[in-house]
């Protein structure tokens, strides 16, 4: 009976808390803010598509380790070296088929898919680990189990992805040579981040340290999750400054008063009511502003048909723009 309510609440303890990061992650995009069905898919990818991949390649570069080396050790490497080297490309490789999404538009939004695909990941991950647990009916370690990979493991993978995504769309428009530059060095820094963490632990267990290792792989991991939180939050900067700076000269054009501009390149003032008359839909105005000052910055760097898109979508919200001012 305590295995079949552990593997319940297992259920549950996998589920609730990382949907709810996923909620607060879209929450914090915001100035424009993805889709819930495409990040919902980049969040399905993480939990099926890159688990089972990995599944699949972790077992196969696991054979040659265990005949070489001996099931124990080559179990040991497969932890530290085989998983990141597996898991972080299988998370990431959503990240590329996003990218041409039109609803890609910055490192922001880099950071936002990539630790959806890592959260994904991380709940699946969970859920078999809590399961393993709950059969084991040991409640104190399933509880420690529960807490430490939710709060802990889960988030490492939601990290480690987020550095790929952040870097690919960074380089998104800056030619092919800077986003396999920022593919490659996004996921060197996500193996590496998988590896401390994994390393730390797996060394606590051969070294006998007593949890040493394992506490300073605890006091390690928020420091890199606060960094990449910094980094995240310059993306959101970079995004205000965009925001400004574009719809500064659309201004200049007469394309919306200039007394907007500062309005719209304020997360907290857009939100409020009152600077636009009653008449204008304010959720479609800063939508269609935000957009059009985006475009502006994507159509310098894009070449091609996708520039002639980009000038077709400046045209297009220009228009819709002046639109929504006209039913004032």
């Amino acid at each position: 009976m305590l295995t079949v309510i552990l593997a319940l609440l297992s259920v549950v303890c996998a589920g609730v808390p990382i949907l709810s990061f996923l909620g607060l992650l879209w929450w914090m995009d915001r100035y424009d803010r993805e889709p819930i069905w495409l990040l919902l898919l980049v969040f399905a990818w993480g939990a099926i598509g890159a688990v089972v991949l990995s599944l699949v390649g972790n077992t196969i570069a696991l054979l040659p380790l265990t005949w070489a080396l001996g099931a124990t050790a080559a179990m040991h490497t497969g932890t530290v070296l085989i998983a990141p080297l597996v898991e972080e490309p299988t998370k990431a490789m959503v990240l590329p088929l996003v990218l041409r999404s039109r609803h890609f538009d910055n490192a922001t939004d880099g950071f936002v898919y990539g630790a959806a695909a890592g959260l994904g990941f991380g709940m699946t991950e969970n859920f078999l680990y809590f399961v393993g647990g709950a059969v084991e009916g040991d409640v104190a370690t399933w509880v420690a189990t529960v807490i430490i990979r939710t709060f802990f493991s889960a988030m490492m993978h939601a990290t480690a992805s987020s550095v790929v995504g952040a870097l690919l769309g960074w380089a998104m428009f800056r030619g092919w040579f800077a986003r396999l530059a920022a593919g490659v060095l996004g996921l060197g820094l996500a193996m590496t981040i998988h590896g401390i963490w994994n390393g730390l632990i797996t060394a606590d267990q051969l070294l006998g340290t007593s949890g040493l290792l394992f506490a300073a792989d605890l006091m390690l991991f928020p420091v890199e999750l606060l960094i990449i939180f910094a980094a995240f939050q310059l993306c959101l900067w970079d995004e205000h400054r965009t925001i400004r700076d574009e719809l500064q000269i659309e201004a200049q054009q007469g394309t919306l008063p200039a007394e907007h501009v500062a309005i719209l390149a304020s997360y907290l003032r857009r939100l409020r009511k009152g600077w636009l008359p009653r008449s204008v839909n304010q959720r479609a105005y800063v939508r269609t502003a935000t957009t059009l000052a985006f475009r502006r910055a994507q159509v310098r760097a894009a070449k091609g048909a996708r520039r002639a898109g980009y000038q077709a979508d400046i045209d297009r919200l220009r228009a819709e723009l002046r639109g929504l001012q006209s039913a004032a």
